[in-house]
């Protein structure tokens, strides 16, 4: 099976507080606190040279309405009610320790007591940030919606059979085949172009949220730039729950 090639992605630089080196970006033996950290400034879709990227414009301050604007055409992957009166956004890279590490140790948890109670909608946006993470990433969203989640997963406690400084596109498709993701399916979703414009307009979107590596979170509009433990999460969340609501931009 031959696998079409994904435009190049650039493995991020270190930022401070966080690990963004290129040795050790896709390893799971970076600081636990830490979290991944993107290249400000690169368009990881983009065939055009790093230095022909401008700077990024990041709005101030956003509005809830802001954060919650979608970007391209691909469907918000959102869990939880609709009308939950808090919105958490988490920012993903498929190679990310700690969005594996948050996912084990703090979404179970964050499922059971708040998004499964209605108090909390939980949205996963694509930020990818190298190689790997963004053919993997394409593969996420060539799953059914449905399947979504469970590959995500299956991403996440995997990676150690997937994630390398060379991708491994084919252990990659193994991956998404667990939940029906067939080779030819694969290598179509590779070579859509407006799959990979509209997966890079979420990171673009996200850049200019103020989104700088993974997990980054929104919780409303109040932006989150590292990884939380359960602890931590749980005492935004009820902080949230028992104070004001955000203010809600109106035209």
């Amino acid at each position: 099976m031959r696998l079409a090639p994904l435009l190049v992605f650039v493995v991020s630089a270190a930022l401070a507080g966080c690990t963004g080196d290129a040795s050790n970006l896709l390893t799971t033996g970076a600081a636990p606190d830490a979290a991944t950290a993107d290249k400000a400034g690169f368009n990881p879709f983009s065939t055009e040279p790093e230095t022909a990227i401008g700077a990024r414009e990041v709005i101030q301050n956003p509005t809830l309405a802001e954060v919650l604007q979608p970007a391209g055409s691909l469907p918000e992957m959102s869990f939880g009610s609709a009308s939950a009166p808090i919105v958490l956004i988490k920012y993903m890279s498929l190679t990310c320790p700690h969005c594996k590490r948050f996912h084990a140790d703090v979404f179970p948890e964050l499922k059971r007591t708040y998004i499964d109670t209605g108090k909390v909608r939980f949205v996963m946006r694509e930020f990818p940030i190298g190689k790997s993470s963004g053919t993997a990433t394409v593969a996420l969203r060539c799953a059914p919606a449905d399947k979504y989640l469970a590959l995500y997963s299956k991403f996440m406690e995997q990676q150690g059979s997937w994630v390398s400084q060379e991708v491994r596109t084919d252990q990659i498709a193994k991956v998404a085949a667990q939940v029906g993701v067939t080779g030819e399916a694969f290598s179509a979703c590779l070579a859509d172009k407006k799959l990979v414009s509209d997966l890079n307009a979420i990171k673009e979107r996200g850049r200019k949220l103020g989104i700088i590596g993974t997990p980054n979170f929104y919780l409303d509009n109040r932006l989150i730039k590292s990884t939380v433990d359960w602890t931590g999460l749980r005492t935004l969340i009820e902080a949230r729950l028992n104070g004001p609501a955000p203010v809600a931009k109106t035209n």
